[in-house]
């Protein structure tokens, strides 16, 4: 009989789920006591239970208050993915525990050791000491031997110690991502714009789904441990890192502008902290406790919970959502947004820093003749502008980040200082990025206006392209808007995530709503660069609207059997993981080639929207060449070229000249072409000036091959190619101005 009572004490000690990545030993353990009952009489608010195999025994320890008093029974059931292996009766009199039998209404505190037999042990599926991040729970009910009546519920969850969420898959993700990034600033540096474009593109598309990973463990949905253990290795893309002195940083401003930190961390010893899982069923009755509690707790009584945060109906300290992903991560609740913001401001610095010793190092070089004086040249003579370009990227890439933490802050209210850094930050990154998007669509659409191609000021102007290009390079040049539809996805994804916090139905539902919205505008439009870079994005956009659909399985609204919860949440973790695993594996393979690659621009045809030829350094825009005077006048530019098309110094009478120039060109070139196309009527023209004799090519860029080029060559070349000899194209086959613009996608 004793044997027999061992069994539940052996799958009781399967509880828990904090867990060391490296445990070496099989065991299987818990930190937590959850609530499963209204008006329970048992609460446990400190529970600790470990279970090794190794030396068959189980240590038990636990701070509980009781209002029962008599003979109890504890009927027991155990699961793993919603499938229930073990159902069973313990009399708490057979191990002779004191308070337990008879159970006495008082707080008990106790802790003890138990052997645990080989035929109990044997219970217990070998695979739940393989499986990382065990999805598995033990519930007990208390029940009156008298009466069979049920005076309580508790149910814990079970670890064995091994888990997805590894600093080496941080570590690995970040360094990968940051030095994919970096390296299309060399490539661009060295003058291989197109290569750059492509690996700028594809790094950022990478970053976006790192974080798309971390924003889908930031919501209060309740995820499978594999999921959620899956979601910490992607935190540090949204600045959730953990370091000692940022830390002590962050605690001490809190308290010198007048808030209250939160000691969840100093508390352990004697508080257990409930990491809301997926059984929809504790959470509401721990909701509801919880509810119930704060409000008989007094106003001083809150300084451990803070606002937002709550407190079962056992005194166990309840996290969800972000505040899951702070305790996860080591970080006080009260100091989450701090430190996000600070690893935003170091991430910026840190930037900032490198591209002025990278300056500072090409002259050290220069001067002493280690490298040729055109070497990165551009980059030196116009390296602020660059590095305004690189600090508006940062903020592209924080944005996010930002969006989520500061808007959660206006919730939390941890101080009013840090309430003050939020809607500064908040306004002032949404601002620079809608700053941002506004100018570029004015350059494309004067742009269109004086040359009927958005592409030619967006890429012939190397201020606008260095400083806004963050924002349009990634698309195709007649998708230069599509930047407003992806600012406005973030913020409205953003603010469900932080600001609905308490409902994980409306967070699922709303995300399948945005990411669907995406998915839609992305397949039907295409506004990436070129195939590949639509199809990676596409694809991103489709795992994502996947994920969205298996939280709203995993709030369980509509009641699926708890083994289909768990197998959807494996699901997402392969998925994803592959996803993950592609993207790197493209990325990596990508850059490496690129960057041994003596030209690396062979490896990639030219753009639709013909970008190419209108990219031009600064050094070929100050040399003055018979080219330069040709562009001018085909510019519309009276006095020449003259860079920063953005600058708004430039009179408005000089830009009605140079709109009256590029009109009577525009004018005199159409009459020229009417003749040789029936009826009159030439094709809608669209820049290049000049039809490419073939796809890809552009007189501009045959002329910087051949200088010598005088106008007249240029001329016959485009009276050759719109001669009728050359052949009509047919009514439905696009038109060459039409390729070169981009918009045959």
């Amino acid at each position: 009989m004793r044997s027999f009572l061992r069994a539940p004490l052996a799958v009781l000690a399967m509880l828990g789920m904090t867990a060391s990545p490296v445990a070496a030993e099989k065991m299987l353990l818990s930190n937590s006591l959850n609530i499963c009952q209204e008006n329970s009489s048992f609460q446990a608010s400190l529970f600790n239970v470990v279970y090794t195999p190794a030396n068959n025994s189980a240590s038990v320890t636990v701070e509980a208050t009781s209002t029962v008093a008599g003979q109890v029974k504890f009927d027991i059931e155990a699961s793993a993915y919603g499938y229930t292996f073990l159902r069973t009766t313990l009399d708490p009199c057979e191990l002779k525990i004191q308070g337990l039998c008879p159970m006495v209404s008082d707080k008990l505190s106790f802790g003890f050791n138990v052997p645990v037999g080989d035929e109990a042990a044997a219970n217990i599926p070998g695979i739940a000491y393989q499986v990382p991040d065990l999805d598995a729970s033990i519930r007990v009910r208390i029940n009156l031997t008298s009466t069979g009546e049920s005076i309580a519920c508790v149910e814990a969850d079970i670890s064995n110690g091994k888990t997805v969420n590894l600093v080496g898959v941080k570590w690995a993700t970040a360094v990968i991502a940051g030095l994919a990034l970096v390296s299309s600033a060399v490539i661009n540096g060295l003058g291989h714009s197109n290569t750059a474009a492509h690996v700028a593109a594809n790094s950022l598309s990478l970053f976006s789904f790192f974080q798309s990973q971390a924003i889908i463990g930031l919501t209060g949905v309740r995820l499978p441990p594999i999921v959620a253990a899956w979601t910490e290795d992607f935190q540090w893309s949204m600045g959730i890192i953990r370091v000692g002195f940022i830390q002590t940083i962050a605690t001490w401003y809190q308290r010198a502008t007048g808030g209250t930190p939160s000691t969840i961390f100093d508390s352990l010893s004697t508080v257990s902290v409930e990491v809301q899982k997926r059984s929809l069923q504790v959470a509401r009755v721990g909701l509801y406790l919880a509810k119930r509690t704060v409000e008989k707790l007094p106003t001083t009584g809150l300084t451990l919970f803070k606002r937002g945060n709550i407190t079962n109906g056992s005194g166990s300290y309840v996290v969800f959502g972000i505040q899951r992903v702070a305790f996860e991560a080591g970080i006080e609740s009260t100091n989450l947004f701090l430190t996000g913001l600070i690893f935003f401001w170091l991430f910026g610095l840190f930037t900032a820093g490198a591209v002025v010793a990278f300056k500072g190092f090409l002259e050290l070089l220069a001067k002493r003749r280690l490298i040729k004086a055109d070497r990165f040249e551009d980059f030196r003579n116009g390296w602020v502008t660059v590095l305004k370009g690189i600090l508006f990227r940062v903020c592209l890439i924080g944005f996010p980040q930002m969006v989520i933490l500061c808007l959660w802050e206006f919730t939390q209210r941890d101080s009013a200082a840090e309430v003050l850094l939020a809607v500064v930050f908040f306004f002032g990154l949404l601002f620079t990025l809608c700053y941002g998007a506004f100018k570029v669509i004015r350059l494309a659409r004067r742009s269109i206006a004086m040359h009927r191609n958005p592409a030619f000021i967006l890429y012939s102007d190397p201020q606008a392209l260095n400083k806004w290009g963050f924002l349009y390079v990634q698309f195709r040049a007649s998708a230069y808007y599509f930047i407003i539809p992806i600012l406005f996805y973030t913020l409205i994804k953003g603010m469900f995530v932080a600001l609905a916090q308490h409902s994980g139905v409306t967070q699922a539902i709303s995300l399948i709503i945005i990411e669907a919205g995406l998915l839609i505008a992305g397949s039907v439009l295409r506004p990436w660069m070129d195939k590949s870079t639509n199809s990676i994005n596409i694809a991103i956009s489709a795992v994502n609207f996947i994920n969205a659909i298996f939280l709203f399985i995993f709030t369980n609204v509509i009641d699926v059997p708890q083994l289909v919860v768990g197998v959807v949440g494996v699901v997402l973790f392969v998925l994803n993981a592959v996803m993950a695993l592609v993207l790197l594996l493209m990325v990596i393979i990508s850059t490496i080639l690129n960057l041994i690659r003596k030209n690396p621009d062979a490896r990639y045809q030219f753009m639709s929207d013909d970008r190419a030829s209108f990219m031009k350094s600064q050094s070929q825009l100050n040399a003055t060449t018979e080219l330069d005077a040709l562009a001018a006048t085909a510019r519309g530019d009276k006095l020449g070229y003259k860079g920063g098309f953005d600058n708004e110094s430039v009179e408005s009478s000089d830009i009605r000249k140079n709109n009256e120039a590029s009109a009577s060109y525009s004018i005199s070139a159409t009459e020229s072409q009417n003749s040789f196309y029936p009826g009159g009527h030439a094709p809608n023209a669209a820049i290049p000036l000049f039809p490419p004799a073939q796809r890809g090519a552009s007189p501009l860029r045959e002329s910087v091959v051949n200088p010598q080029a005088s106008g007249a060559s240029l001329a016959q070349q485009r009276t050759h190619t719109a001669s009728p000899a050359s052949g009509h194209r047919s009514q439905h086959n696009a038109s060459p101005w039409q390729r070169g613009a981009g918009y045959d996608h």
